[in-house]
């Protein structure tokens, strides 16, 4: 349980926000950001005297160049991790603790965003049970593979065979390579065993078009 949160009550109604598209964070995920921009520099200088937390949140069209909309769920991570490089960028790791739906976005003098927010829908995220049932990872981990193969990627796959459900599917859901829209469904994925569909779906999908390039290529949204 990062940070203590037991109850969507323990969390802030308002938090800043990271919009940044490609970017997943999930409960119990961990996220390294470099962050450069003095806007977001700002931001970390805020946070790091509060609560530490920040809503990563991805952006959907329409809105002004330097705003454009946002989706309505982002996930709130806690920097768990935070150092400073000798060129003044910032290095921190986020660690996942609960998924918000933005109910507006505040009227805000800061130069980064803020949002309203309500944890209430996700507050099972908060009670992750890391001994979830399991499933059978053959045909998932061959889908896996070749879709791995196709780009030429390389995994730890000790690491992969002997990885608990939770972690397994919010870390592939994370780091593979899919488009924003893709990481959307992943994202709102109304629990892990639906994640764990909509990952596999994606991997299917992936092999039956030849490859994320193909622009015939369905998705899933």
């Amino acid at each position: 349980m990062v940070g203590g949160y037991r109850k969507a009550g323990d969390l802030p109604e308002v938090i800043a926000v990271f919009p940044l598209d490609g970017a997943l964070l999930l409960p119990g995920g961990v996220l390294p950001l470099q962050i450069f921009e003095p806007r977001y520099l700002n931001m970390i200088d805020d946070i790091m005297r509060g609560d530490r937390l920040i809503g990563m949140i991805q952006t959907s069209e329409g809105g002004p160049r330097g705003a454009p909309l946002l989706r309505d769920v982002g996930c709130a991570g806690r920097i768990t991790s935070y150092s400073e490089t000798g060129d003044g960028k910032y290095l921190i790791a986020l660690t996942g603790v609960c998924r918000f739906a933005v109910v507006d976005e505040l009227d805000v003098r800061t130069p980064y965003r803020q949002v309203r927010t309500d944890f209430r829908r996700f507050e099972f995220d908060l009670a992750v049970d890391d001994e979830a049932v399991e499933f059978e990872r053959t045909r998932f981990l061959d889908l896996l593979r070749r879709f791995l193969d196709r780009r030429q990627l390389g995994v730890e796959w000790d690491v992969i065979h002997s990885a608990p459900a939770p972690a397994l599917i919010n870390s592939l859901s994370m780091a593979l390579p899919f488009s924003t829209v893709e990481k959307q469904a992943l994202l709102e994925a109304p629990d892990l065993d639906a994640r764990r569909h909509a990952l596999t779906a994606l991997l299917e999908i992936d092999g039956a078009f030849g490859g994320a390039e193909d622009d015939d290529a369905p998705s899933i949204q």
